[in-house]
């Protein structure tokens, strides 16, 4: 089962923007965040939530996607998400915000599965600027946003292709807006 999670668990860029996220529905998921592992088991992370249409939009406009599509604009007008989840570390309990980078990572695929398996998916973005993020939801000083993860009923096809070691992995849309993300063999990434 935790493969066919694995699977489901794509970086969506369209939502079904009449599906509302709760916040019940983004507490579950950073509750299984919550008991994932964490460096010296220090837990510097925070989380802020946002499922009221306002706030969503506030973040959305925040919010660059799709760096490897630049000539497109996702998520498409009236394709976008309808909850996100900014993971901040308190500096108070540790200054250093590369030391927990995995940790973040961690929490964020944690959070992810979390929402697959509710039957919502989404997308960590971590193209924003962080103290514009900071100022606009109020955030205190000893918080730093380090990455967003949206949420939301997933509205788009995205097809898993398998390449050999030379091929390219960037992700591409076809005529009809279908995501194709191209992932290396197995056997390609076994080092013995």
């Amino acid at each position: 089962m935790l493969k066919e999670l694995v699977t489901a668990n794509r970086s969506y860029r369209g939502y079904d923007e009449s599906r509302r996220i709760t916040r019940k529905e983004l507490e579950e998921m950073v509750d299984c965040a919550r008991l994932a592992a964490s460096s010296v088991n220090l837990q510097p992370l925070q989380y802020y939530l946002a499922w009221e249409k306002d706030e969503v939009e506030k973040i959305q406009a925040m919010t660059k996607w799709a760096r490897n599509l630049p000539e497109l604009k996702l998520p498409h007008d009236g394709m976008c998400p309808t909850g996100f989840i900014v993971i901040c570390q308190n500096t108070d309990v540790c200054e250093s915000l590369a030391r927990f980078q995995k940790d973040v990572g961690i929490a964020a695929q944690t959070i992810l599965l979390a929402a697959v398996e509710m039957g919502l998916g989404g997308c960590m973005i971590g193209n924003f600027h962080a103290q514009e993020v900071k100022e606009k939801l109020g955030l205190a000083e000893h918080l730093a946003p380090l990455l967003i993860v949206a949420v939301g009923k997933p509205a788009e096809k995205i097809v898993l292709t398998e390449i050999g070691p030379d091929e390219p992995t960037a992700y591409y849309r076809d005529e009809n807006d279908v995501h194709y993300v191209p992932k290396r063999r197995l056997r390609d990434i076994l080092l013995n």
